[in-house]
């Protein structure tokens, strides 16, 4: 039986009436899904005067994973346990991981949301919604071909998704015409959703969605097939964010689900200003390493939302800073000193590039029952020098007293500045190099002549001065997933641009990046079962 499905099972929850009461919401705010989910009615307000945003991320990840999601919930139990209202603003999982290789994501140990089982599969609905509304676009697109096509639809750019990884459905055949489908966490449905601000601005747009190009290189909207009102029919009750809680009873907000290497990775605005208007403290994440889920929460999501988060902190752990210097899978419980200092220059990247947006980081060792006394003193004496300021988590462990030293250095910091990398108004091959360059450390960027056509028909169509939403492994800075620590020297190329208009973001693809996962050799699939009525095996 699993211990994180076990521990769940065990804790005392709270009727989720009593926890939205502990910031000012009542029964009458509530959409109920039993007793211990509900969906938030109540439109978000202004901001509490001086709530604090804090942004979890990571270094580049490995295979033993990073625990964002546990030092999360962890850092949010902490704020509370300290007597701050606090909220906890995450992502919804989605069920490709869940039956691949990660499994569930709603943390671990003694430092997850509850109820782990309904987060982790149906939840609310909200992602079948997603799926649903992205696949009537598609349908509607053939049907509008089929009845003579009056739009002069002549190159469709609007594909098909699913929430199961299925490396099958990369290539489909539609009869006059090849496709392919994303995971539903690519989809620009699932990306528009979560950097909406109202159902007015979701209804605005879903219809600026492009499904084509006409025979004049123009694009053709969602709005041109007369559909926003059905999709907005779909998403009308997903569009209101969930609320569930920790083992601890703080409140959680759960709500979208994009992935961060192939979307922007970070959980709805209308979560995240709604845990605003009422918390002091609000803790979120984003997904994947900070070149990528951060830097998008900074540049897109920040930028959209006009959100600016006080603090970020960059969570590291002894396995993977020893598997950036070098140190293989099977050896990675070994001590190694050595390696464990060559793999700091990746956590140095990480943070100076964070300091870049002139915000306050926090350096967090999410610690294992494996790692060394000895080991833990050397990356503490190494942050010292660089001046960084370091905390301890033993969330997993102990719950909210195993992050009060995180949540101390968290309350110390003083009023961030925090700016964005990059002008809008730049040119697209400038954005794209700022981010490969600056963040990634990249000397050069390769454009095939088609990219750079591509460019050039959102420069015709005057939609170039968007924010730039860069799609790459995330287990290198490079978009070669075998150059992990920090690579030098290295090009990246770009294999496909792609106009995410109803988002308001333009998507680069970097590499052999793919926007539908593959099951892995093992899949989580093979250990989950019902045994007695209960789910085993889900994280």
């Amino acid at each position: 039986m699993n211990d994180d499905i076990e521990i769940s099972r065990k804790s005392k929850k709270k009727n989720i009436v009593d926890v939205a009461k502990k910031i000012g919401l009542t029964s009458k705010d509530l959409v109920l899904y039993g007793d211990y989910k509900a969906k938030i009615k109540k439109p978000y307000g202004k901001a509490k005067e001086n709530s604090k945003l804090i942004l979890v991320t990571a270094i580049s990840p490995t295979p033993f994973g990073e625990g964002k999601t546990t030092v999360s919930i962890g850092l949010a139990d902490a704020l509370q346990r300290m007597g701050n209202k606090t909220i906890v603003a995450l992502r919804e999982p989605s069920m490709g991981p869940v039956f691949g290789m990660k499994g569930g994501a709603t943390g671990g140990g003694y430092s997850q949301v509850v109820p782990m089982e309904d987060i982790n599969l149906h939840f609310t609905g909200d992602f079948h919604a997603i799926t649903s509304a992205n696949n009537l676009i598609c349908a509607a697109i053939d049907n509008h071909i089929y009845f003579g096509n009056s739009l002069d639809i002549q190159k469709v750019t609007f594909n098909r998704c699913l929430d199961v990884n299925d490396r099958a459905l990369r290539d489909v055949n539609l009869g006059k015409r090849h496709d392919y489908f994303s995971i539903s966490s690519a989809s620009e449905v699932m990306a528009l959703f979560c950097l909406a601000t109202s159902l007015d601005d979701l209804r605005k747009r879903l219809g600026n969605i492009v499904v084509g190009l006409n025979s004049k290189n123009q694009y053709v909207y969602v709005r041109d097939l007369k559909l926003e009102g059905s999709l907005v029919a779909l998403l009308k009750d997903a569009i209101m964010p969930n609320l569930v809680q920790t083992l601890e009873n703080t409140p959680a907000i759960i709500h979208g689900g994009p992935f961060a290497n192939i979307a922007h990775g970070c959980n709805s605005i209308i979560a995240t200003k709604t845990a605003l208007s009422l918390a002091d403290y609000v803790v979120t994440e984003a997904g994947f390493g900070a070149d990528l889920g951060a830097e998008k929460f900074l540049d897109i999501k920040c930028r959209i939302g006009k959100l600016k988060p006080e603090s970020v902190v960059l969570v590291s752990t002894i396995k993977a800073l020893k598997y950036h210097g070098g140190v293989p899978k099977d050896k990675i419980f070994d001590e190694n000193m050595d390696a464990l200092r060559n793999g700091f220059e990746n956590l140095d990247k990480h943070y100076e590039n964070l300091k870049k947006y002139g915000v306050n980081v926090i350096v967090c060792l999410n610690r294992y029952n494996t790692d060394t006394d000895e080991e833990v003193e050397v990356l503490r004496k190494h942050c010292e020098e660089k001046g960084y300021p370091f905390a301890v988590s033993t969330a997993y462990v102990n719950g909210s007293k195993g992050a009060m030293e995180l949540a101390e250095k968290v309350i110390q910091m003083k009023k961030s500045k925090f700016h964005f990398l990059y002008d809008t108004e730049d040119s697209v091959v400038q954005k794209i190099d700022t981010i490969c360059k600056e963040i990634y450390g990249a000397k050069k960027v390769n454009y095939s002549k088609e990219m750079k056509d591509k460019i050039k028909i959102l420069e015709k169509n005057k939609v170039a001065n968007l924010p730039i939403c860069v799609a790459k492994t995330q287990y290198s800075f490079s978009d070669d997933k075998d150059k992990w620590g920090v690579p030098k020297n290295f090009e990246v190329t770009v294999q496909d641009i792609r106009f995410y208009s109803g988002a308001g973001f333009i998507t680069v693809l970097l590499g052999d990046i793919m926007t539908m996962p593959g099951l892995s050799r093992r899949p989580n699939y093979e250990l989950i079962d019902v045994v007695d009525g209960e789910i085993i095996n889900l994280s």
